[in-house]
């Protein structure tokens, strides 16, 4: 093979592989410098991101986790969201160091300000077993996981570092329920509302990353 040739194969090849790289990573996201993919898998059904945003606490000033909520097709309203059929996901990538038993309550305070006394009652129990869930972790690490899923037939299941932590929730309303907490009128994060419904793109407020220096 004539040298200009090769160097032409050559470039061939590269140009082939930098394809396959960038198709690689064109799904997937950085949020809060954090890899967000956009496609991911539930029960063997193919889900979308729906939107994935910052919760912060102290007025802002503290990056908490990373949410991202996966859908099987996007959706603008929670109401639409708890129409839809099929599993669901609310994830979360910790960037900092939670204390399991103050997020539990956090958990717990959203969904009682976003629901109402009925379905609060109507929950008790699941409440009462997702405090246990979280009371046995003694705190959260900055780079871990919790994943909630939504699964037809199963209930809502939860997953810490990708593993299955306690029972399975047998009533599938539950998860609307705990989504309250992120899209109820009274949400935990206001500006992560909108992200998460895919209204607005991203709620990252942050310069540089000094404050999350933990």
């Amino acid at each position: 093979m004539r040298s200009s040739n090769v160097l032409a194969f050559r470039a061939g090849v590269v140009a082939a592989l930098t394809s396959v790289a960038l198709c690689a990573t064109a799904f997937a996201l950085d949020v809060g410098g954090v890899r967000v993919e956009e496609k991911i898998k539930v029960a063997n059904q193919d889900l979308v991101l729906n939107g994935s945003g910052i919760r912060y606490a102290a007025a802002g000033l503290i990056r908490v986790y990373v949410a991202s909520l996966y859908l099987p097709q996007k959706r603008t309203t929670s109401a639409e969201i708890g129409a839809l059929k099929g599993p669901r996901r609310m994830h979360l990538n910790l960037l900092r160091e939670v204390n399991s038993n103050d997020f539990s309550k956090g958990l717990l305070g959203g969904m009682r300000a976003n629901l109402p006394p009925v379905e609060q009652q109507k929950h008790f129990d699941a409440l009462l077993k997702l405090g246990a869930i979280f009371g046995q972790i003694p705190s959260l690490k900055k780079g871990e996981t919790i994943t909630v899923d939504s699964i037809p037939g199963t209930g809502t299941v939860i997953l810490v570092n990708g593993k299955k932590v306690g029972e399975a929730f047998p009533d599938e309303t539950f998860f609307q329920a705990l989504l309250q907490i992120w899209l109820g009128p009274k949400p935990i994060e206001d500006s992560l509302k909108p992200v998460l419904l895919g209204v607005n793109p991203s709620n990252d407020n942050s310069i540089n990353n000094s404050r999350d220096r933990f």
